[in-house]
């Protein structure tokens, strides 16, 4: 097979591009554009011989897109007008402006690409820019696919939901894109963004009636059944297989703060090496606490149970000195990085903060999900 020339349009820290060597698929990005300056300084850090352009996309004209001549095209828009717990602006948020000009611009290319991947939140798939994507792409005579797949449809123990669309310009169907993935959105029942606050029960809360986990943090039955039901999925890997040798992590960097732990206790989502689920970690992770991503109990000889039930009848330093005893951490940004699919090779430049490391990674997108739908795109 000849190298695809492939145009990666909002390329962040180059989870498309890596998603690409991943395929195995012969390609050759012939430009990334991105406006994110970290993201570029990462992106350039990993892909040196790549072009990128520090452009907005709407600023880049047709004939500039004409000479690149590309059969590919790799998306994945702003999040933040789709995004459930956003204002969920649309086509009416200025951020969807570059996308809009995607789709007015592609029927008028002197040569429409082949092939188009895209990737957005739950819930672009009931936009109004989802809804311009289909007619754009029908009036261009693609044929196309959806589907709603999170990383643990691949093994990988960790929840992030995400729409993908697939298109070709053909007479023939797309492959059947969820023949990749058994059950890809049934497989993905977590929350993207838990709110425990929603149904809080005091911990100290006994037996839930009909038997089952006893309640001991802010959480429902529902949430201790789905969390167990998780970890005993033994077709998702074990958390323990994405982190980093003990020695390599420096354990002040990440712990929780104390005020943090007494605060936030009752709200934070917690797992074990051995567990097979982490939540999906945003990109507020290490400055939130809520719904922001997982944090690890590094001390699996204490029992959370022990910890945590009837903890609001301790004094506030015997609170602490409990919650201690779980050795809770953040995941480190490399731990993130390997949870979203990211290749060893992948790495920092030293001048990129750790909190920035994280923001990027919470925008970015699950590599080994993106290679598996590229894959079955080119099949």
């Amino acid at each position: 097979m000849e190298k695809l020339r492939v145009l990666e349009l909002y390329s962040g820290i180059g989870g498309m591009h890596y998603a690409l060597k991943e395929s195995g698929i012969p390609f050759e990005v012939v430009a990334a554009i991105d406006i994110n300056t970290s993201a570029n300084q990462i992106y350039s850090h990993n892909f040196p011989d790549t072009p990128l352009w520090n452009k907005t996309i709407e600023g880049i004209t047709i004939d500039d897109f004409n000479k690149l001549s590309f059969d590919m095209i790799l998306m994945s828009p702003p999040c933040q007008p789709f995004t459930r717990i956003g204002l969920q602006g649309d086509i009416a948020d200025p951020r969807t402006k570059s996308f809009l000009y995607i789709l007015d611009l592609l029927p008028r290319l002197c040569r429409l690409p082949r092939y188009i991947l895209l990737e957005n939140v739950k819930g672009f798939e009931v936009s109004c820019a989802r809804e311009r994507l289909v007619k754009t792409l029908e009036e261009c005579g693609y044929t196309f696919q959806e589907i709603m797949v999170s990383p643990t449809s691949v093994g990988i123990p960790n929840s992030r939901l995400r729409y993908f669309l697939i298109a070709k310009i053909s007479t023939e169907d797309c492959s059947q894109i969820s023949d990749a993935f058994p059950h890809p959105a049934e497989r993905e029942s977590e929350p993207e963004q838990p709110d425990p606050v929603l149904n809080p029960l005091r911990p100290g809360s006994s037996q839930p009636e009909g038997g089952g986990c006893v309640l001991y943090k802010l959480e429902t039955t529902e949430d201790a059944q789905r969390k167990k039901d998780q970890n005993n999925d033994l077709s998702v890997r074990q958390v323990q297989d994405f982190l980093e040798a003990q020695q390599d992590v420096v354990m002040e960097t990440y712990v929780l703060a104390p005020k943090t732990l007494l605060r936030y206790a009752l709200l934070l989502d917690i797992v074990q090496p051995t567990c097979r689920r982490s939540v999906c970690f945003t990109k507020g992770y290490g400055r939130y606490v809520e719904g922001t991503g997982s944090v690890l109990q590094c001390c699996t000889e204490t029992e959370m149970e022990s910890v945590f039930s009837g903890l609001d009848l301790y004094s506030e330093e015997d609170k602490l000195q409990r919650l201690l005893k779980l050795q809770l951490r953040y995941f480190t940004p490399r731990e993130v990085a390997n949870l979203m699919g990211f290749p060893q090779s992948f790495s920092f430049p030293e001048q990129i903060a750790t909190k920035q490391r994280y923001r990027v990674l919470g925008n970015s997108l699950n590599v080994v999900v993106v290679s598996r739908l590229l894959q079955r795109l080119l099949s």
